[in-house]
């Protein structure tokens, strides 16, 4: 039976496809989101968000993966544009917006000063950079990045190395100001 489902003898039904793509996406599109927001509440709300969209969608595209990974960054920049937009609105009473606490208080000291500055130089990045090098540490190869972005796929490795020199500057401007 296993051999006729790989060879395509017997058709599976998109709610069978959708369930091999969330166990097969799912993790990564998280960590993408969760390295975007910084903030686990919002990754998991971005990625269930993403997959809602898949199935609604009816169809597996192409590449899910790079479909889900664009949905995602489109998710994000939509959820901090509406962020931006309520800040600005805010009355001005002088007080501070303060984000929550890391949910565990256990964390090294050393270790979150690092992930700050990875996220402080990572937010310095341009749109197209930023993707590229979130994307690519999720393991998603040259064709998958450049379907995710809209990019020349001849041109992604190149655009990755300048991506990759951009954030080793920030990083390192973010150390000297330590």
């Amino acid at each position: 039976m296993d051999l006729l489902l790989e060879r395509g003898l017997i058709p599976i039904s998109f709610d069978e496809e959708f369930v091999a793509a969330f166990r097969a996406h799912f993790p990564s599109i998280r960590r993408l989101a969760d390295r975007l927001s910084g903030d686990s509440q919002v990754a998991d709300d971005l990625a269930q968000e993403a997959f809602v969209r898949l199935y609604r969608r009816g169809s597996l595209p192409e590449s899910p993966g790079a479909w889900l990974a664009t949905v995602a960054l489109n998710l994000f920049r939509n959820d901090r544009a509406k962020h931006s937009r309520r800040l600005r609105l805010l009355p001005a009473t002088g007080d501070r917006v303060h984000s929550d606490q890391p949910a565990s208080p256990a964390h090294d000291v050393e270790t979150a000063d690092v992930r700050q500055r990875v996220r402080d130089a990572t937010s310095r990045l341009s749109e197209r950079d930023r993707g590229l090098l979130l994307l690519r540490a999720e393991g998603y190869s040259y064709r998958d990045l450049a379907k995710a972005l809209d990019l020349n796929e001849a041109s992604v490795g190149t655009l990755l190395a300048r991506a990759k020199r951009e954030f080793l500057k920030h990083f390192g401007e973010d150390a000297d100001a330590s």
